[in-house]
């Protein structure tokens, strides 16, 4: 992973938050906005190519293979589910942020000094390289396939045959036994990332897109773990038995870095980011023992 360089970022965000300035005017009045956009009516390939502008350098791993309209398509699938159309404009703006800071942490290439800054760079991989286990846990409902690797690939890496399994019943895709499918369609890759961002990780949980659109309140439970509504939830639910609970962790950073950087580009700005954006005071919501 990456170390964050706080002074390198906060030069490319003042180098690239004018950019923000370019976009259309969107309205800020809560309910009276809510017009129920489409996604590619408030982001286009332009916004697209404003945050992953190093993607189709030579030295990417996935040079070529994402795009605007591949995400486009994918997103179209969710739009009726509320991915990125729920609330008014700043909310969907917001939680296309959110998302997208996910996968630019989970996919960049970049470093500390790289062109551009170290955030510039996500979308630069689109699978594990060179993994060093087949990912194989035992199964009677997603058996492994023999010879099959279920190393991470995707936009949101999928992980472990299981895990493939789960996506692939809900997607109606033999994931199981073509995992490689998430490395060969980009369309598919992105519908599998915001499939993880739609759908509660694990029971009894929220899923990214209800804590980022407000749908999910916090117990007397969670908040005595100090854990809110905010971005920072969506890093516990995602990888918090990694990244949370410990303090400045360097991803969980990271992961914050590349979501007010893209907050100032989507023309939201990072003084909206709202509170609790980290998840270093918070409980951890599972351990990596528990695959239910």
């Amino acid at each position: 992973m990456r170390t964050t360089g706080c002074t390198i970022f906060f030069l490319v965000a003042l180098c690239l938050v004018s950019t923000a300035s370019a976009f259309n005017a969107f309205c800020k009045e809560g309910k009276k906005c809510e017009t129920n956009k489409t996604i590619a009516q408030i982001f286009s390939e332009q916004d697209f190519d404003t945050l992953f502008p190093q993607r189709n350098l030579p030295i990417a791993h996935a040079a070529g293979f994402w795009n605007h309209y591949e995400f486009i398509q994918a997103a179209a699938m969710f739009e009726p589910l509320g991915f990125a159309t729920t609330g008014d404009e700043i909310m969907q703006r917001t939680e296309l942020a959110a998302f997208l800071a996910h996968v630019a942490h989970e996919t960049t290439c970049g470093w500390s000094v790289a062109p551009k800054g170290p955030f510039a760079w996500g979308l630069c991989y689109k699978e594990e390289l060179s993994p060093d286990s087949l990912y194989c846990e035992p199964s009677d409902v997603y058996p492994c396939v023999p010879g099959i690797s279920y190393h991470g690939r995707g936009a949101m890496p999928v992980y472990w045959n299981y895990n493939y399994g789960k996506l692939g019943k809900y997607l109606k895709k033999d994931l199981l036994h073509r995992p490689d499918w998430l490395a060969s369609n980009a369309t598919l890759a992105f519908q599998a990332a915001i499939a993880t961002w739609m759908l509660p990780v694990r029971p009894k949980q929220p899923s990214c897109h209800d804590v980022m659109t407000g749908k999910w309140v916090p117990s007397k439970n969670d908040t005595a773990n100090s854990i809110y509504p905010g971005f920072g939830m969506t890093i516990n639910i995602l990888n918090g038995f990694v990244e949370c609970g410990h303090g400045d962790d360097i991803r969980m950073i990271d992961r914050i870095s590349h979501y007010l950087l893209f907050l100032d580009l989507l023309g939201v700005g990072r003084d909206n980011a709202g509170p609790y954006t980290g998840c270093g005071l918070q409980k951890m919501l599972y351990t990596p023992f528990d695959k239910s």
